[in-house]
């Protein structure tokens, strides 16, 4: 089993077809249908779904009523379930089908030379240009029943969900066209009884602006349903006798396009995309509401008959048919990122202002060091104090030197703080910290090169112990500046340092958005020439801590990186993404995290820093600082995370806060996840 196979990673590839459509004539259509099985096989694809009543067409009114057509149907229909022996995808073909003396318009599941079942349409429509009722029995409340096909008895009615037995979260529910333009879309209990995949075999004539309302369904329904949602409308070649197709075809995961196909294309079309059913699982699994829905409704999984299928999958490397985000935290579209950053920033703006009205503070003091974090939450504090109508000559910002500072992060210190128009002032650290050093014997406060973890906390703990000093001073509170990367890899110091102040403004931004909504803030406030500035610097400036100096030499750049020890902060918050949000295992993270960062040609960047730089990495490497994720989130860092200051939640992504999205115990292994990342290796290693 490949480690790149997209079915050990917790995909499934489904495919929405519109086949060209030959009207009441179902071996031409049949011809169609299967011409894209093979296609839909060729591509890999594992459930292909097809339009309403593709089989005999849709637009053909009375002729529905047809012996002589409803017996071809079902020998075309007969032939296509022979063809599929062979093929790889599970098929969901419209049809209209004779039972019991009454026409059903049906989807049929088969695959592998069988049929697996038929679900009747429950909801016809009647009205306007619809006559459904005229020539269809409606499958609303059929349940336990089965249908003659070729021979065979085969499950029949609205309680069936299919399954894969050997493919985990292979499992797909069919409605038909109007069903989910009901108020209770059948889709609905089919999900609350297990279907991860929810199928829609279409017809729907096209009119102005119902291409949008499709998708807007489409996007609703996966959303609501914590679902993916697979629609296929009837195209080309329908009748035009009154009507007309545009052939659209939708795929969507949790209110999100994967997929679509071209519309009013005189051809058959396959929009393919690779679902990911382990996510859609793991998402209902968080959301207990999910679950509640599913009590409310009477447990439907307990009147909905599960159809078992052998799907047989190769689990070979078949590429991906998906975009994974570089940076997840960070749109590559311009115009959500936009909005994205207009939405944090405001967030952190309202959540410090209304801490500020609610403890009657007057004054923000803050430590201001040049990089980027420090500067991100100065700017929020600056229009924080604007929008309570205070001057900003009220928020008191230091910049405090020690033994490692740069003189670029120190001059871009002084310039935005002179460019905002705030308090800023600078205390020297370097004579309370050597008293310190010498206070507990540490060699370094003689001179010797002894820069443990003893002398950078001895810095970090005299900053926020003279910020919380001053803060007495002048009645202010402390911000603080620290960010959500800096909090999931335990990069602070603990207590007496930059891990405590009064209000954690950035604790739920990761590093990676700041730089976005820093240069988003510098784009769309009035800041000036010299704050615009100020922030081009900082910006280009490299994240240090800048507590260990260059052999005893004050320097112009910082030499100190964080990313030289904790790695990359754009593969580390591609990490805590998938990690916190979804709970993904240390293999598929790793192979979500090669698909992204793999080849720096392949896929989109966010526009907004054109002098951000485009990286690669490869498997080794992903894994390499995917190791030290593991090991600082799960085992060393959450007792910092337990004890952190309030902070408003910015994204979707998560937030660290014990009072909000993570909650865990701080004498936790990481073991378990380690020793999954130790067994990739070593399969990745012998290549098996």
């Amino acid at each position: 089993m490949s480690f790149f196979s997209l079915h050990r990673q917790g995909f499934v590839r489904v495919a929405a077809c519109t086949p060209r459509v030959h009207v009441a004539d179902p071996s031409s259509n049949a011809d169609e249908t299967l011409a894209c099985m093979r296609e839909a096989d060729s591509r890999n694809v594992d459930l292909v779904v097809f339009p309403e009543l593709g089989i005999s067409g849709y637009a053909i009114d009375d002729l529905h009523l047809q012996d002589a057509l409803l017996g071809t149907v079902e020998s075309a229909l007969a032939r296509l379930v022979e063809a599929s022996r062979d093929l790889r995808p599970v098929c969901l073909v419209g049809a209209p089908l004779r039972r019991n003396g009454r026409l059903y318009n049906c989807a049929v599941a088969f695959a592998r030379g069988r049929v697996l079942g038929v679900v009747p349409k429950s909801f016809l429509p009647n009205y306007r240009e619809y006559y459904e009722n005229r020539w269809f029995a409606p499958g609303v409340g059929l349940a336990g029943l089965e249908i003659v096909l070729d021979g065979d008895a085969v499950p029949f009615g609205t309680d069936l969900i299919f399954a894969a037995a050997d493919l985990p979260d292979f499992v797909f529910h069919a409605e038909i066209c109007e069903d989910f333009w009901v108020a209770t879309p059948p889709s609905t209990r089919g999900a609350l009884a297990g279907a991860l995949i929810l199928c829609n075999l279409s017809a729907s004539n096209v009119l102005i602006g119902k291409a949008d309302e499709r998708a807007m369904l489409c996007a609703s329904q996966s959303g609501r349903c914590l679902a993916a949602y697979v629609f296929a409308a009837a195209a080309w070649g329908e009748s035009t006798t009154d009507l007309a197709w545009d052939g659209q075809g939708l795929i969507h995961e949790l209110g999100v396009a994967l997929a679509q196909t071209e519309r009013f294309a005189d051809r058959s079309q396959l929009a393919v995309a690779d679902v990911d059913v382990e996510r859609l699982r793991l998402e209902r699994m968080r959301t207990v509401t999910f679950n509640a829905a599913a009590a409310a409704a009477g447990h439907p999984e307990k009147s909905f008959r599960r159809i078992a299928f052998t799907h047989r999958s190769s689990f070979d490397d078949v590429g991906l048919e998906r975009k994974v985000d570089r940076f997840p935290f960070v749109p590559d579209d311009p115009a959500r990122l936009d909005q994205d950053c207009y939405e944090a920033f405001n967030i952190q703006v309202q959540g410090l202002a209304r801490r500020m009205q609610a403890t009657k503070s007057q004054r923000i003091v803050i430590g201001v060091s040049g990089g980027l974090d420090s500067t991100h939450a100065l700017l929020v504090a600056a229009r924080a104090v604007d929008h309570l109508g205070l001057p900003r000559a009220n928020i008191q910002a230091f910049t405090m030197p020690g033994f490692a500072t740069s003189t670029g992060t120190k001059t871009n210190a002084w310039n935005l703080m002179k460019a905002l128009g705030v308090t800023g002032e600078e205390i020297d650290i370097k004579p309370a910290a050597t008293q310190m050093l010498h206070d507990l014997r540490h060699r370094a406060a003689t001179g010797a090169a002894e820069y443990d973890v003893t002398y950078e906390n001895v810095q970090a703990g005299a900053r926020t112990s003279l910020l919380f000093r001053l803060a007495n001073l002048h009645d202010g509170l402390v911000l603080g500046t620290g960010d959500l990367s800096e909090l999931a890899l335990g990069w602070c110091t603990y207590g007496v340092g930059d891990q405590m102040s009064h209000y954690a403004v950035n604790a739920s931004v990761p590093k990676t958005l700041i730089q976005y909504v820093v240069q988003w803030v510098s784009e769309h406030e009035d800041l000036g020439a010299d704050t615009m500035a100020a922030l081009a610097d900082v910006l280009a400036t490299g994240v240090s801590p800048e507590l260990v100096p260059a052999s005893g030499v004050q320097t112009e750049e910082p030499t100190q990186l964080s990313e030289d020890v904790i790695g990359p902060y754009e593969l580390q918050d591609f990490f805590l993404y998938h990690v916190l949000r979804f709970g993904y295992r240390p293999t598929k993270v790793a192979y979500l995290a090669h698909e992204a960062w793999r080849d720096r040609t392949v896929g989109a960047w966010p526009a907004a820093r054109d002098d951000a730089p485009h990286n690669e990495y490869d498997l080794p490497t992903i894994c390499r600082w995917l190791r030290v994720f593991l090991h600082r989130f799960f085992a060393t860092s959450q007792f910092k995370r337990s004890a952190i200051p309030d902070g408003p939640k910015v994204g979707s992504g998560g937030s660290l806060s014990p009072r909000g999205d993570w909650r865990a115990p701080s004498d936790a292994s990481a073991a378990l996840w380690l020793a999954e990342l130790d067994a990739l290796e070593a399969e990745l290693s012998t290549g098996r």
